[in-house]
């Protein structure tokens, strides 16, 4: 019934999981709601959901139309990914945000959770699957993220200042390193 296969959305739901990896935004999420007080994770989950299965359907043809190919993308979101871990890794601050009363759409929703790692992997797995089974596989994962969201305190709680300072610092660099693997996977598309 229309290409729907459990097996393909176990398979996209698991390489989705590891892309967004939001057990590892964890510590960022815990500072963005210490920075504004709370974070709205309905509107963080859904404004992600939607750029995921947006991007899934026109985020190739709206690259081309802006004459940006799928690497420049990628390699531009590795250097993202790059000062985000820099900023977990050191304990300095980067990125200055402009004066916002909420961080659920920017950074949470984008580029955390629907980042340039997330819209490339969501391209690949476009030419690989079932567009129905990548849907479904967003829509778990949302749900998930909805979930990490929503019980961000009580994970802080559990966690400690401690904990939260070394996850923070150890997902820093598998953040480095999926930067660099982002980053050394696409960066020969750009002189082909």
């Amino acid at each position: 019934m229309l290409g729907f296969d459990f097996k393909e959305i176990a398979t996209i739901g698991m390489v989705l999981f590891a892309v967004i990896d939001i057990v590892g935004t964890i510590p960022i999420i815990v500072d963005l709601r210490q920075k504004y007080g709370h974070i709205e994770s309905e509107k963080a989950s859904i404004a992600a959901g939607t750029i995921m299965i947006v991007f899934l359907f026109v985020g190739e043809e709206l690259l081309k139309l802006i004459g940006i190919d799928v690497h420049s993308f990628a390699v531009a979101g590795s250097f993202v990914l790059f000062f985000l871990a820099l900023e977990m890794i050191l304990g300095i601050r980067i990125y200055k945000e402009e004066e916002a009363s909420s961080a659920s759409i920017v950074p949470l929703a984008f580029p955390l959770i629907a980042g340039a790692g997330t819209m490339t992997t969501l391209l690949s797995l476009r030419s690989q699957f079932q567009t129905v089974n990548i849907i479904i596989a967003i829509i778990l994962n949302i749900i998930l993220v909805y979930a990490v969201l929503k019980s961000s305190s009580k994970i802080e709680k559990l966690l400690g200042k401690n904990g939260l300072g070394v996850i923070r610092k150890t997902f820093g660099v598998v953040l480095l390193a999926i930067a660099v693997k982002l980053f050394a996977a696409n960066v020969k598309g750009l002189f082909v």
